[in-house]
């Protein structure tokens, strides 16, 4: 069963940078998702496994960036030019292990079978 740890988030003001780090215990497809107060959790970025190939939202193409770290398993979020819409918790999610990726398949949240515990990510105006 894949597990996951989460660290990063924090409190930035708007233009700022922060950076999201999750790590799986085993090699897999990520996704980054995020959800607002009031809100359905929405999809935010995913990467395969090795990190060949990425899928952005729109709401934040070019400013957000997802790298993987191959070795560690790990897959990391640069966020930058952020902005006050962007305050939310974020969690980064495990796709099931050996599921080929693709852009649709990660948008889906019921693809995911292991979710990190979530980070606040904070953007003041």
């Amino acid at each position: 069963q894949v597990q996951l740890g989460e660290t990063g988030g924090g409190l930035v003001q708007a233009g700022g940078s922060l950076r999201l780090s999750c790590t799986t215990s085993g090699r897999t497809f990520m996704g980054w998702f995020r959800q607002a107060p009031g809100k359905d959790r929405e999809f935010v970025a995913a990467s395969s496994a090795i990190g060949l190939t990425t899928t952005y939202a729109d709401s934040v193409k070019g400013r957000f960036t997802i790298s993987s770290d191959g070795a560690k398993n790990s897959k990391y979020l640069q966020m930058n030019s952020l902005k006050p819409e962007d305050t939310a918790v974020y969690y980064c999610a495990a796709g099931p292990i050996g599921k080929v990726f693709s852009a649709a398949r990660a948008r889906d949240i019921t693809t995911y079978v292991a979710w990190g515990q979530g980070t606040q990510v904070t953007v003041s105006s």
